[in-house]
């Protein structure tokens, strides 16, 4: 494989990779699986959830606190409705800011002919309040915006990137870059055949905890 592929299309995830939420939606996560009785630690919650369409991080985070998958179903549906709440009442009064160098980042890949996708584990709502409280504005800050709600399956599962391709014009996965903050987005870049699979330590996981997805020879991590 070629070492230093061409790169057409670069996605980013959004918090912890690109927007700094201060982890209010794990935090919420947090709050809301806890009310039912539970002692999760928020490095639990961002170890097991990070970067994943956030239904299924309350089931992959509890699913070891329940004998059946009907009870574990149950509850997580419970803690996944009170979260949505405890997430809308946060973002009433929230403020978010993007990294340093991010903005700068995506005007010179977009100046240069890369496109620049955002995808995350967010609904879509979710996702462009966020957007709309950094005033990023789709086609021009960046290109495309895909959420958990464009696809079917999420992450680990290639889809969003594909969406991304096809709304961008891009063909060839070898010529898109994936840049995350957890395991589960490089899981996601390598399931799309990503040219370039980027960790960053910004967000949700530990070098360490990136350094296990990250053992290709595409794969980079950034401190």
């Amino acid at each position: 494989m070629d070492r230093h592929p061409t790169i057409d299309l670069v996605v980013f995830d959004m918090a912890g990779t690109t927007v700094n939420e201060n982890n209010v939606v794990y935090k919420s996560l947090q709050q809301a699986i806890n009310k039912l009785g539970h002692r999760y630690s928020l490095e639990q919650v961002l170890l097991h959830g990070g970067g994943k369409e956030k239904l299924q991080a309350v089931r992959d985070i509890m699913k070891d606190a329940y004998p059946t998958a009907a009870d574990l179903e149950a509850n997580a549906r419970i803690a996944f409705a009170d979260f949505l709440q405890l997430l809308k009442e946060a973002y009433a009064v929230l403020e978010v800011s993007t990294y340093p160098g991010t903005e700068e980042l995506f005007a010179f890949l977009r100046a240069n002919g890369v496109k620049v996708a955002l995808n995350t584990g967010y609904n879509e709502q979710t996702a462009r309040s966020l957007l709309e409280k950094l005033h990023w504005q789709e086609g021009e800050t960046f290109d495309v915006l895909v959420t958990a709600d464009d696809v079917e399956n999420s992450r680990p599962a290639p889809d969003m990137i594909l969406v991304a391709m096809e709304r961008c014009g891009i063909s060839e996965a070898s010529k898109v870059a994936k840049v995350g903050d957890s395991m589960v987005d490089i899981a996601e870049g390598k399931a799309a055949g990503c040219g370039l699979r980027l960790g960053v330590t910004t967000g949700a996981q530990t070098a360490a905890q990136l350094r296990r997805g990250l053992t290709g020879c595409c794969d980079r991590l950034i401190t």
